[in-house]
């Protein structure tokens, strides 16, 4: 009868170690996530600053370390670079609106630590150079991780 368990046992162990690895994901640190543009239908809404538990207390000590260090070198005038993030995204999006040559884009903007991630989709690299310069010109936005991908005018 102990033979016949065990491919059960395993059967379970699989499941449980599934469920465990499916751990609930959130934005923990509230990083600033937002659609700036909605022109491409088929630009699948990228993934925003999710991540598990265990994830934001691995996180934790390193995104207190790199905000003040970059108050205590004299880079910034608040005292953690993680402050900036919630007036810079809506900068940027006021900013692209204001361009009004991003109509035919979906872009969405994420925020950490004076960074800012552009992911979703542009229709040109030309496109994607131009949405990458005008962010990076935005007061306070100290990097620019372009992740956009170009989908063509069909």
């Amino acid at each position: 009868m102990a033979r016949h368990a065990r491919p059960w046992f395993a059967v379970a162990l699989a499941l449980a170690a599934g469920f465990a690895s499916a751990e609930e994901r959130a934005n923990y640190f509230n990083d600033p996530f937002l659609q700036l543009t909605s022109g491409i239908a088929s630009c699948p809404v990228p993934e925003g600053p999710l991540i598990t538990e265990t994830q934001r207390r691995e996180q934790a000590h390193g995104r207190i370390e790199r905000g003040t260090s970059c108050f205590q070198a004299g880079r910034c005038r608040l005292p953690n670079a993680y402050l900036y993030d919630k007036e810079i995204i809506p900068r940027v999006k006021k900013a692209v609106d204001f361009a009004a040559n991003f109509a035919d884009t979906s872009v969405w903007a994420e925020g950490q630590r004076r960074w800012v991630w552009l992911k979703g989709c542009v229709r040109s690299q030309e496109q994607s150079d131009a949405l990458e310069r005008l962010v990076r010109s935005i007061d306070d936005v100290e990097n620019v991780i372009n992740q956009l991908t170009i989908v063509p005018t069909p």
